[in-house]
């Protein structure tokens, strides 16, 4: 199907029997004692670096102690931490043992967090002390360690700098669960997506043909660690080539990425288009920027006036990228490679990508080119085991067209005769905010909880900076009063009860909703109004 040159043409995944990546990645680079794996600086500005060994050494460290604890391979464990070292020291340390890694961002409530625990079975919880609380009653959670002081039943952080260094590893099979994720539908409560260790392998392949990176590279992405475009630019595309990651724990501060991208001589750049629609209005008169080689955006629609600004800016051309939590990173713009703006780029090596074509009489084909829903070949090591306890969800996504089988990814496209990708929307009602992935039930879910909603229904809708907003339209029970003051409070009421990101920046008042004869509700109508 459609490629990108001949090197993609030739391209062969070398899938191995067995990964595990702290072992074939980490103590890899651990090797060259003095090899630079992460730095680290907080909102002071103060910075902590961590070479490969240091991560190899204290995440066998960490292992020790969550084995003594009872966590054997297999098992689930929320990994809950901001940007800071523990985080990869974790994620590495649960990988080590064969165990599964559920990274998940702090701005979850507790109730989202009671979901994703009793719906992955996890046993195990890594957080900060001060996210502790959200996890009580959750019995199940057998091995609880917190960052920072230890509250009743806790084990601290700290406690496996007492432990040996020394740790047999686990071996992991190529198809083994080795993480889960869980991301927004567009109905019900977040899926949970199962990679297999294949796909830890993978992320190398964005790495070396998205990224560019090398030993020699530095790379800072401002993603937050519970989305999978972590994996991708901050831990296992990053480390698989070796480079230096850059993890900064603070507020966004124009002037400071860009005091941090000088200080700390970043040679690869990844930030949301949001992101860079607010830096290409800071001053840099004086920043030196000669370091940076790339900078690449992914999540969101790069409009051509922020590419070009940008180039302006910072001397590198925007290389915007496409991919999901269930595929990885598929298409993207490349180093060295023309760039057509509103383009998301070619196939990357070893991704074969068609469009799912409907004829008139209904008949369905997978073709090279023109519009339609974005399709991925099957097999390939980058695409999810599944969806978690939901094989109906799992099948649904599989299509077989023809001899070939694709992954249907819900994502409505248009690919011309050179192979460009260009977005033209989601099949389902997802809502894309600022690189953010909403499923509108969710919000909902939030919303009928307070005593003044009777109904409501959420939908996405167009804005200049963040592409897409949540806006809910609520029908009031008896008695309530649509104002200002209701307004807040609804919004209030869901940042509380869900992920604040989810909340409803935009609220109208209704007397009901748009709906089909059969009861069905008609959002289409809803995202018309605006």
């Amino acid at each position: 199907m459609t490629t990108d040159d001949t090197l993609d043409e030739t391209f062969r995944w070398d899938e191995p029997t067995t990964f595990n990546f702290a072992v074939d990645v980490v103590d890899r680079w651990a090797a060259d004692p003095e090899r630079l794996a992460l730095i680290t600086v907080d909102e002071a500005g103060d910075d902590r670096h961590y070479t490969y060994a240091d991560i190899a050494a204290a995440s066998s460290r960490l292992a020790n102690l969550l084995a003594e604890q009872g966590l054997r391979q297999g098992d689930r464990v929320i990994v809950m931490l901001p940007r800071i070292a523990e985080w990869q020291i974790t994620m590495v340390a649960v990988t080590r043992m064969g165990a599964v890694p559920i990274p998940c961002i702090t701005m979850l409530t507790a109730s989202d967090l009671a979901y994703r625990v009793e719906h992955s079975g996890a046993v195990a919880v890594i957080c900060p002390t001060d996210d502790c609380a959200k996890l009580d009653g959750l019995d199940t959670l057998t091995v609880r360690v917190a960052v920072g002081d230890a509250p009743d039943g806790w084990i601290g952080f700290a406690e496996a700098d007492n432990h040996s260094t020394e740790f047999a590893p686990a071996t992991v099979a190529a198809e083994d669960p080795a993480i889960l994720y869980y991301t927004s539908g567009s109905t019900g409560s977040p899926k949970g997506v199962t990679h297999a260790a294949r796909a830890l392998w993978a992320w190398s392949n964005s790495a070396i043909h998205w990224l560019g990176l090398s030993p020699d590279e530095r790379i800072w992405c401002t993603a937050d660690t519970g989305w999978s475009k972590a994996g991708t630019s901050i831990l296992f595309g990053p480390w698989s080539q070796g480079a230096s990651v850059l993890f900064y724990d603070g507020p966004f501060v124009p002037a400071e990425r860009f005091r941090l991208l000088e200080r700390f001589e970043v040679t690869c750049f990844c930030a949301a288009a949001t992101e860079l629609r607010r830096l290409i209005l800071e001053d840099t008169s004086g920043v030196d920027l000669s370091k940076l080689r790339s900078t690449v955006s992914a999540g969101e629609s790069v409009n051509p006036e922020i590419i070009d600004r940008w180039r302006e800016v910072s001397g590198t051309t925007v290389l915007d990228g496409y991919g999901q939590t269930e595929t990885l990173m598929t298409v993207t713009n490349r180093p060295g490679r023309p760039v057509k703006p509103g383009s998301m780029g070619r196939a990357l090596p070893g991704v074969d990508i068609a469009v799912r074509h409907v004829s008139d009489s209904g008949d369905e084909t997978a073709e090279p080119h023109g519009p339609g829903e974005l399709l991925i070949g099957l097999p390939n090591p980058q695409v999810m085991l599944g969806y978690r306890d939901d094989p109906d969800r799992t099948a649904s996504a599989t299509i077989t067209l023809g001899d070939s089988q694709w992954f249907a990814t819900g994502d409505n496209v248009e690919i011309d005769d050179e192979g460009y990708v260009f977005y033209t929307g989601r099949a389902d009602d997802i809502i894309n905010s600022a690189g953010y992935r909403i499923g509108p039930q969710e919000v909902e879910n939030a919303l009928i909880r307070h005593p003044a909603v009777q109904e409501c229904a959420v939908v996405g809708v167009p804005h200049a900076d963040r592409g897409e907003i949540v806006k809910a339209w609520v029908v009031l029970a008896e008695g309530a009063v649509g104002d200002d003051e209701l307004v807040a409070a609804l919004q209030a009421h869901a940042k509380a009860t869900t992920a604040p990101y989810k909340y409803p920046r935009a609220i109208s008042f209704a007397d009901e909703l748009p709906k089909t004869v059969t009861g069905k509700l008609r959002r289409n109508v809803l995202r018309e109004q605006g």
